[in-house]
């Protein structure tokens, strides 16, 4: 991640507040000259990050029906950037360098877009998902006792994801399940009322 200071966050804030809500990314506008000084080092960052390739040229063409399905427009960034995750799970460098030659942006443009927003990562997530609920319903029922149990049966810590690739454990804020705390979203399944001891039955359902 590169240095984030005051110029930088009312760049990327006049940047998302471009963003239709009914239709995301459909009316983003990128400018060039602020996002490549938002991200002095995005270059690098995308340049060293992976010396390996690890995505074949198949894969990769999968990009390019992608961005050809936007007509390779840089105001369709993140619908672009949105079906690639959904394809490949996550957002490393290569896809980006990849993005960013076919709709013919710096690589710091696309770097700055994906660091900004929650829902991007670079990381590759788990095959499901984990989110516990810490809002406050949730909190004062045990939400953090149900992680430190998540997180002793699982062998990671909030934010990471298993050996096997198959659970990512995070805390959220809400998932709008405030009437059956403490909740648990695995996947796209929320699980409610849920104690230390029934999370791990309710793991085993995704084994």
């Amino acid at each position: 991640m590169v240095g984030c200071n005051c110029k930088q966050n009312e760049t990327l804030m006049a940047l998302k507040n471009t963003v239709d809500d009914k239709n995301l990314g459909s009316r983003i506008q990128l400018n060039p000259e602020p996002l490549i000084s938002v991200a002095p080092h995005a270059e690098a960052w995308i340049e060293t990050k992976e010396a390996i390739e690890i995505f074949s040229p198949e894969q990769l063409a999968q990009i390019d029906t992608i961005v050809a399905k936007y007509d390779a427009k840089p105001n369709y960034l993140i619908p672009i950037l949105k079906e690639t995750q959904e394809t490949f799970g996550y957002l490393p460098a290569q896809l980006q360098r990849h993005i960013a030659v076919g709709i013919n942006v710096p690589p710091a443009h696309i770097f700055g877009v994906v660091t900004f927003y929650a829902f991007f990562t670079t990381v590759p997530k788990g095959k499901y998902l984990i989110k516990v609920c810490t809002g406050t319903a949730c909190y004062v029922k045990g939400a953090q006792e149900i992680i430190v149990k998540l997180e002793s049966e699982l062998g990671i810590q909030v934010g990471e994801t298993t050996e096997d690739k198959k659970f990512t454990l995070e805390a959220v804020r809400c998932i709008g399940a405030c009437g059956l705390a403490p909740a648990v979203l695995i996947g796209k399944d929320t699980h409610g009322m849920v104690t230390p001891g029934k999370i791990i039955d309710i793991l085993r359902r995704y084994s």
